[in-house]
């Protein structure tokens, strides 16, 4: 995560939310798979999914290198890519 920040107090820019936010998805992902029943979780886990994919569209729209990068460096599948 801290690879993507800008700057040193950098806490909103588009790249270093979406990796924060991958981070979370992903250990939760792990708590789900031994919590199969944690519903309260798993909701949580699709508001964090939808989160990332539209700070993803955003980044998509706006700056489509940082995008790139962003998504390999982070092993992301792009979805949007295959709009163009």
């Amino acid at each position: 995560t801290e690879e993507y920040k800008r700057h040193d107090g950098d806490v909103g820019s588009s790249e270093y939310q979406i990796s924060r936010l991958s981070t979370r998805i992903k250990q939760l992902t792990e708590h789900l798979k031994t919590h199969k029943t944690d519903h309260a979780t798993r909701r949580g886990l699709m508001a964090l999914l939808n989160q990332r994919n539209t700070l993803l569209k955003y980044l998509f729209k706006n700056d489509r290198a940082t995008y790139t990068a962003t998504i390999e460096g982070l092993g992301i599948r792009s979805r949007l890519a295959d709009k163009l």
